[in-house]
């Protein structure tokens, strides 16, 4: 598969999702005059990683409008099913802490397409550690050809860092053969990454 590295922008993304409410405005035309049964919604299997305090379990209970109060980090693994129109991820957080971390690699065996959460605000000490652990879940042999997002989280700390800054903490990742996402807008651009996974498994 040809390298395809994205930088996505919030306009490009609501373009995407435009393009998604379209789609489903279609749908719900034709089950309305044929009067059959709305088809089930395709679904596709996620993993999500990242170090902890990135703000991977907040991050998927904002996208399934659930409460963020008195969220704990993860220890372990969770599933969250972030609905869409047509389509369901079913996201399997991993937990970041360093006696979870090793065990990482149970859990990817059926994942299409991989979400690495970021703390945009990360130290450089931390953003070292992060890229390390990202170049090392992606030489997986059930990742290193998937679609993968690097979601820039907690853009709204004052030390955040802009996605063309931390891009350029992440060089080594430009040699994945999986298509890839540079995002800081969590809502709108998960779309695009649903988008680019619906195209990867029906090439």
């Amino acid at each position: 598969m040809a390298l395809t590295t994205v930088l996505v922008t919030v306009s490009e993304c609501a373009q995407l999702s435009s393009f998604i409410c379209r789609t489903g405005a279609q749908t719900c035309f034709r089950t309305l005059c044929c009067k059959g049964p709305p088809p089930p919604r395709a679904e596709y299997d996620v993993v999500c990683i990242g170090l902890t305090g990135s703000g991977k379990t907040s991050l998927l209970s904002r996208l399934c409008n659930e409460a963020t109060d008195n969220i704990s980090p993860t220890t372990g693994f969770s599933i969250k099913a972030v609905p869409f129109q047509n389509a369901i991820l079913n996201v399997k957080e991993l937990g970041g802490a360093d006696s979870i971390k090793k065990y990482w690699s149970r859990y990817y065996q059926g994942s299409q397409g991989v979400v690495f959460v970021l703390d945009s605000a990360s130290s450089d000490e931390d953003l070292e550690v992060a890229r390390n652990e990202l170049h090392s879940a992606l030489q997986h042999p059930q990742l290193c050809t998937l679609p993968f997002l690097i979601l820039a989280n907690h853009q709204d700390k004052p030390a955040a860092r802009s996605v063309q800054e931390i891009s350029k903490y992440f060089p080594v990742i430009l040699w994945q053969p999986g298509p890839q996402f540079y995002v800081e807008d969590v809502g709108l651009c998960v779309f695009a990454f649903l988008i680019l996974i619906v195209l990867y498994v029906h090439q």
